[in-house]
């Protein structure tokens, strides 16, 4: 989807051809097209940020929605040997009264699946409406929020962090990141990973051998800068470099390689979690 910039350019256009204008106007009119030209990028970086969103909780909800018609199938098979049950005395009271019982337990983990998935889509839109509401316009040029499969992914561009051709925390990174460590510390049932990318020019500076060196020390440097600065419990925390083998852009082009040198903070939830949801599972019926 586009905005359209024609209609100021028509404007301008309409103006020239109904005879000459003061440089003054000219300019003012000229303003007004940069303006508007900004504005229509601004839109457009919104929009692909808001269907990439769009698209992981479409993953995420579709997922839980398989989960759920596999165990509203499972109860369909409960309730058809029941059945069979009721019709054959032979097989007398145990045997109904067991397959009663499993069928309440699908019942109820389909109604813990559902509730799982409203709180896993409640709480990630809440935590990134909080982060990308507290940002300024300058800092979301340098910061993407995504949310896949119930996992948050903040990325956080080299150029905004660290110092050049450093793994040193910049000074113009702190606002930033206090406000990442204030979401993190909101949310105490979630893991932090802090993960390094670059891109695929080799490194070449003392004490450092090369790019899973640098990528490897970015995220510590992040890591160290939350627990000592803003306070993150350190247990939370894992500090991980991926080196240049993780790329989201082809290392062709400038921009391309702007885009590896990144640092990604992912936030997920804590693995008991996931742990106690598959306890919950009630037993597969026995034949």
């Amino acid at each position: 989807m586009k905005f359209p910039i024609i209609p100021c350019i028509a404007l301008i256009a309409a103006v020239l051809t109904q005879g000459c204008v003061s440089n003054k106007k000219f300019n003012e009119l000229q303003a007004n097209y940069n303006q508007l030209k900004d504005k229509n990028h601004e839109l457009n970086q919104k929009f692909q940020s808001s269907q990439q969103e769009l698209s992981g909780s479409s993953t995420r909800v579709k997922s839980l929605e398989e989960q759920i018609a596999s165990e509203r199938s499972n109860i369909a098979a409960l309730q058809e040997a029941l059945n069979n049950c009721l019709n054959n005395s032979k097989q007398g009271n145990v045997n109904i009264s067991k397959l009663v019982d499993e069928i309440n337990a699908s019942n109820k983990y389909i109604q813990h699946l559902v509730n799982v998935k409203n709180t896993s889509d409640s709480l990630n839109m809440v935590l990134t409406n909080n982060l990308t509401r507290s940002l300024s316009r300058e800092e979301m040029s340098d910061v993407d929020v995504k949310v896949l499969k119930g996992v948050v992914y903040i990325s956080l561009s080299d150029n905004m962090l660290y110092k050049s051709g450093s793994y040193e925390i910049s000074d113009k990174a702190g606002a930033t990141l206090n406000k990442i460590a204030k979401i993190i510390k909101d949310y105490q049932n979630y893991d932090v990973l802090i993960e390094g990318n670059t891109d695929n020019v080799p490194i070449s500076q003392v004490n450092i051998r090369n790019n899973w060196d640098l990528s490897a020390l970015r995220a510590s440097s992040v890591v160290q800068s939350l627990q000592n600065n803003y306070g993150v419990d350190p247990k939370r925390l894992t500090a991980g470099g991926r080196g240049e083998y993780n790329p989201v852009a082809g290392n062709d082009s400038e921009e391309g390689k702007a885009k590896n040198r990144r640092t990604q903070i992912i936030i997920t939830p804590k693995l008991d979690q996931f742990m106690e949801l598959i306890g919950k599972a009630p037993e597969t019926p026995k034949p």
